[in-house]
């Protein structure tokens, strides 16, 4: 079982607008691979995982990986959303926002808030 935080809906979205932002203006690791070697390396400001993957194995280790090396992280509901933030058109199981670029401030105070929430 995955240890999910409850997050507020208003903090879900204003992570899938940083997200936006960051594909734009930043850089992101698409997918659950590209998002652990960013975790792996220390690089990212913030994850975001998607609560429906099935098998539940796929994104798993990510919670986990993500307290080991002190990054934030988010899940939103659907994969479907993830995608479409990231701009593939297609379902994402995890997001690594390396760059925040213009959404560095949204970036900050989402991190802030999930690490308030963590206490």
């Amino acid at each position: 079982m995955i240890k999910k935080i409850e997050v507020p809906e208003e903090l879900v979205n204003k992570s899938l607008e940083a997200l936006e932002m960051a594909r734009d203006t930043g850089k992101v690791k698409k997918g659950t691979n590209e998002a652990t070697k960013a975790i792996e390396r220390g690089i990212t400001k913030i994850t975001i995982i998607a609560e429906d993957v099935t098998p539940e194995e796929i994104i798993a280790h990510l919670p986990v990986l993500c307290e080991e090396k002190n990054t934030p992280y988010i899940f939103v509901k659907e994969q479907k959303e993830l995608g479409a933030a990231c701009g593939i058109g297609v379902a994402c199981a995890a997001v690594a926002i390396t760059d925040a670029g213009k959404g560095k401030e949204l970036v900050d105070d989402i991190t802030e808030k999930i690490n308030s929430l963590n206490e």
